[in-house]
């Protein structure tokens, strides 16, 4: 693209030659700045989310030293700055629940300080979106660098997936196959380096799709945390932001609705994380870009799973890598896709993608040749979800895709903690589980607790899946017949608040029903009985999550961040 001659949003904090121009240069000058820096190079922010406190994202740091010689390199300043960091390792109750907070942080640290462009360094779950969102408010030049996945983890002769494996081990454990001992053992092999988790979990997914919407540089969302290639490319990314504050190419210029409907194509070719739909959602919203459930649905039809990729296939992060990345399976999928769309790289995607083929089509699958059959996302309505619910089929058992089952109702977590593996408790292989309460609202942040635990009973006896609803979450790791996002949540008196043991769900996910078989009559009788209990959030940043947060098919975002409010220079304050 061609530059753009224009002034440079830093120069309202460092071309006055005043009290205030002094201030701004001094204390940079007393950091080592040379009087060079502050005459027309435009300053590229590095929001830094590394963080103990998520492992995930540890790293992060030595990557954002390969971007700072990057920027100096294309003549930039760059300066680097820590934000809040977000993960759903060791994050109660939910890293969701502060999606929105680290989004608001991101947006009023670029807005109040004197930066051209941003370079996002992401890693765990909710960083990429979260920073997407923030970013996409304020709308300057914007890369976002992904951390990586973690290698391969090995527990004994096995190669096993993080997240995805935890779950097997834990239902092995529960039902008696697996020792305890064996159980905390595995913990040395699933996690061996640093890195996101090496399935495509949420963290995976997100980075994908960060390269499918043109915010990456192509062909580095999958590049392993471990790699090398991590680090030049970051190097790269850091000259890139540079140029594209030259050529005035910002965040809206990149991500419009061709941008947004690739990313959920690519995502359905991907099998990735039902969070996904959330995130891009509260994403369109920040761009004032209506993207709805009918969207997802629309552009998902017809596109099959093409990544072999646990936790709907049987490979990990590092073969995906090896079979060409995002970029192999963009190539493959091109005939799907917005040729036209810009990206980052100042090119399209149709350029991006000449030539381009996976290396590995046991990985990364031809078109016509998919791993799987089934749509990898599927959006549900009826009685149950009148605003919508999602299923990946491709993580699901093909046998209960159509079902018809006995509810097996919980109210709540607690409910569940103390009731699932009761020997007396009424449930078979056919029962429908239902858990209520762990919605937007209900339980701030919407946790991943969607994908309901077997019964121990049911896993001593050899089953291995079942149909769950809820109004919650699930991880991108997991898998199952998992109906989730039920909408409106029980908890503001959505009809799954009116669900009773023993009533008959019907689930069609080839039609996208799901359906509560209880006469309207009854049902309205019934919610002329229903209390709601109020949420129990008093104070601070959770009472205000509970106030204005939007239900799952809004994207979970506050209402009063919905739309964009630009990039210009904040009032000079006076000095």
């Amino acid at each position: 693209m061609a530059n753009v001659e224009r002034s440079l949003r830093s120069e309202a904090w460092f071309k006055r030659i005043d009290n205030t121009g002094f201030e701004h240069r001094t204390h940079l000058k007393a950091r080592g700045a040379l009087p060079d820096m502050f005459e027309g190079r435009p300053v590229i922010g590095i929001a830094n989310s590394a963080s103990d406190l998520v492992p995930c994202n540890a790293h992060l740091t030595g990557i954002a030293d390969a971007i700072v010689k990057g920027v100096l390199e294309a003549g930039g300043y760059p300066l680097v700055f820590p934000t809040m960091s977000i993960g759903d390792m060791l994050m109660r109750p939910s890293g969701m629940l502060f999606r929105n907070l680290m989004s608001m942080e991101l947006e009023a640290t670029l807005r109040a300080n004197p930066l051209d462009a941003v370079v996002l360094l992401s890693g765990c779950d909710n960083t990429a979106p979260a920073y997407m969102m923030g970013a996409a408010s304020v709308d300057l030049p914007t890369i976002l660098v992904h951390g990586g996945a973690m290698i391969s983890g090995r527990v004994g002769d096995r190669t096993v997936g993080s997240g995805t494996d935890i779950f097997r081990m834990h239902a092995d454990y529960r039902g008696g196959r697996m020792s305890k001992a064996a159980f905390l053992d595995a913990e040395y092999g699933m996690s061996r380096s640093n890195g996101h988790c090496n399935t495509m979990g949420t963290a995976s997914t997100m980075g994908s799709i960060a390269e499918a919407l043109g915010l990456s540089l192509t062909g580095t969302a999958a590049i392993p945390a471990v790699d090398g290639r991590r680090y030049s490319s970051s190097q790269l990314a850091g000259r890139r932001i540079v140029e594209m504050v030259r050529e005035d190419l910002t965040f809206s210029k990149v991500v419009d609705r061709r941008a947004l409907e690739n990313a959920i194509r690519v995502n359905a070719a991907l099998g990735g994380s039902t969070n996904a739909i959330i995130h891009l959602i509260a994403l369109a919203g920040r761009l004032d870009i209506e993207l709805t459930l009918d969207d997802f649905e629309k552009n998902c039809d017809g596109i099959h799973l093409m990544a072999n990729v646990l936790p709907n296939g049987k490979f990990l992060a590092e073969e995906f890598y090896g079979a060409g990345g995002v970029r192999a399976l963009m190539g493959e999928l091109r005939s799907k896709l917005h040729l036209d769309a810009l990206t980052v790289s100042g090119t399209t995607v149709g350029e991006n993608l000449e030539g381009i083929q996976s290396t590995d089509t046991a990985v990364i699958s031809r078109i016509d040749e998919p791993v799987k059959p089934q749509n990898a996302l599927r959006i549900l309505r009826g009685n149950l979800a009148p605003n919508g619910a999602v299923i990946k089929p491709s993580a699901a058992s093909p046998r209960l895709l159509r079902h018809t089952g006995r509810a097996v109702v919980f109210d709540s977590v607690e409910d569940l903690d103390a009731r699932i593996d009761d020997p007396n408790l009424d449930v078979d292989a056919d029962s429908v589980l239902v858990l209520k309460g762990i919605g937007p609202r209900g339980y701030p942040g919407m946790p991943e607790l969607g994908n309901i635990r077997l019964p121990a009973k049911l896993l001593a006896a050899g089953v291995t899946d079942m149909v769950r609803i809820s109004d919650g979450r699930m991880s991108g790791t997991a898998y199952g017949t998992v109906v989730l996002h039920v909408s409106p949540e029980s908890s503001v008196g959505g009809p799954l608040a009116l669900v009773q043991e023993g009533d008959t769900i019907s689930l069609d996910v080839e039609q996208g029903v799901l359906e509560l078989q209880v006469p309207h009559g009854e049902l309205e009788r019934r919610r002329s009985e229903l209390r709601l209990s109020q949420a129990s959030s008093t104070r601070g940043y959770e009472r205000l999550f509970v106030e204005h947060v939007l239900q799952a098919d809004k994207g979970l975002d506050f209402d009063f961040l919905v739309g964009s409010s630009g990039n210009a220079a904040p009032a000079r304050r006076p000095f």
